[in-house]
């Protein structure tokens, strides 16, 4: 290791201390006690008994409930894998100026295996109140309720000869893409710990050629399952940017959350290597992909909209027309691109803390946001919006992944202290 580096403690480990393990766990009671509030105030709001009344579905508190389970369990499985997803990039573009951060991208990771139990066993509690096209009826010919646009796309969930039984197809897809996340993680850690031991620049190529992999499989599995996991819910329409549209969402809210992470160390007097120049990096990519969602927000809803052809605009109708819901489709707006891109539209913005917090902040709260769009109107419809139920939810999830991502990062050296890109990461300047 180069003379400019070796004053720096490069075999320094993150203490998770009892007093940030409070705060966590703080909000993690005040997100339970909310959450409870919610589920209580749901189960006596007598919607079920309106609609049954109406000779309608009879509205039950705990299908709120699972749909509020399901995005976040989106939404943060997605933070998790952007976090691995992003620490690939850095080796498959031989990165240097990221180097002294790599750790902090990948312990995001550590949130997969929790993720994948998840999502496996909410889908076996609450499909058929999550996913219209779980039910049986829909493909027996001579049910009243036979659905031929479903019907065909019956191939794509089930066995051929066996739709409307047990979706095989979406179960195998969904435990793949889990069982290969989950191992790439694995092997990007156990890579890094021989790094550390052994030296050379061995494990460097070998961390290169590996993320190379990752990234061709991620590019598949992110799409299809965000055509899974949240475009199926409104079986009936689809939209040919939709896993593009999920990944970006995804992608500025990991960016957000390593940002955020990298300050709070910093705080701590951690990563002494990185900089102002190190966090304006950071700053551009939040600001950069902030836009790119925009664009493929706005592209997906221009064209829709043009077009209006009833099967494509059914969805932003449903969404625009309805008391609940059309709100938040300018929160999500203001949130999610005005907010951030006036914010951070100065270099200095980029290159301080205080605003990458507000803002960092803001669009992993807004992108959660936008998963509860896509999400709750095609579930719960006139049943949906936000309370203390997704509020408390949404607490919980976020205080259960930052206690698992901390206590992974505090069980290894916080740098890579023989990357071959450290000194590079060191003169870095911009």
């Amino acid at each position: 290791m180069a003379h400019d580096v070796q004053h720096y403690n490069l075999d320094q480990k993150f203490d998770f201390t009892a007093a940030t393990k409070k705060s966590v766990f703080t909000v993690l009671i005040i997100g339970a006690a909310l959450l409870v509030i919610g589920i209580v105030m749901a189960m006596f709001g007598g919607h079920h008994e309106e609609a049954a009344e109406a000779g309608g579905h009879a509205f039950h508190w705990y299908e709120r409930l699972y749909a509020n389970l399901w995005i976040n369990n989106v939404y943060f499985t997605g933070i998790a894998i952007i976090g691995v997803f992003f620490f690939a990039v850095q080796y498959a573009a031989q990165a240097g100026w990221s180097a002294p951060i790599s750790r902090v991208m990948l312990s995001f990771g550590n949130w997969l295996p929790y993720a994948g139990i998840l999502m496996i066993v909410t889908f076996f509690v609450a499909n058929h109140d999550l996913f219209h096209w779980t039910h049986a009826y829909l493909f027996d010919t001579n049910s009243p309720e036979y659905d031929k646009i479903i019907d065909g796309k019956g191939s794509f969930f089930y066995w051929p000869m066996a739709k409307g039984t047990f979706p095989a197809f979406y179960i195998l897809r969904m435990v793949l893409f889990f069982g290969f996340w989950v191992f790439f993680f694995t092997k990007f850690k156990k890579i890094s710990a021989q790094e550390d031991q052994l030296g050379g620049t061995t494990h460097w190529f070998k961390m290169r050629s590996w993320s190379a992999y990752f990234i061709i499989f991620f590019a598949v599995s992110s799409s299809v399952s965000a055509w899974d996991w949240v475009m199926s819910i409104d079986t009936h329409w689809f939209s040919t940017l939709f896993g593009w549209y999920v990944f970006s969402s995804w992608f500025v809210s990991g960016l957000s959350a390593i940002t955020l992470l990298v300050i709070f160390l910093k705080s701590r007097g951690y990563l002494e290597m990185v900089n102002e120049n190190h966090v304006h990096d950071m700053g551009k990519f939040v600001f950069g992909f902030t836009i790119f969602w925009t664009y493929l927000w706005f592209s997906q809803f221009l064209l829709i909209y043009y077009a209006n052809i009833p099967e494509e605009s059914v969805y932003f109708i449903e969404r625009l027309s309805s008391d609940i819901y059309g709100p938040y489709i300018f929160v999500n707006l203001i949130m999610n691109f005005f907010l951030p891109f006036l914010i951070l539209m100065t270099r200095d913005a980029k290159r301080h803390g205080i605003f990458l917090k507000v803002v960092c902040t803001l669009i992993i709260a807004g992108h959660w946001v936008d998963f509860f769009l896509m999400v709750q109107p095609g579930t719960l419809g006139h049943n949906g919006g936000i309370g203390f139920m997704e509020i408390g939810m949404f607490l919980v999830y976020g205080s259960a992944v930052t206690f698992v991502v901390l206590t992974g990062l505090s069980k290894g050296n916080l740098i890579p202290k023989n990357h071959p890109m450290l000194e590079e990461s060191y003169h870095h300047h911009i």
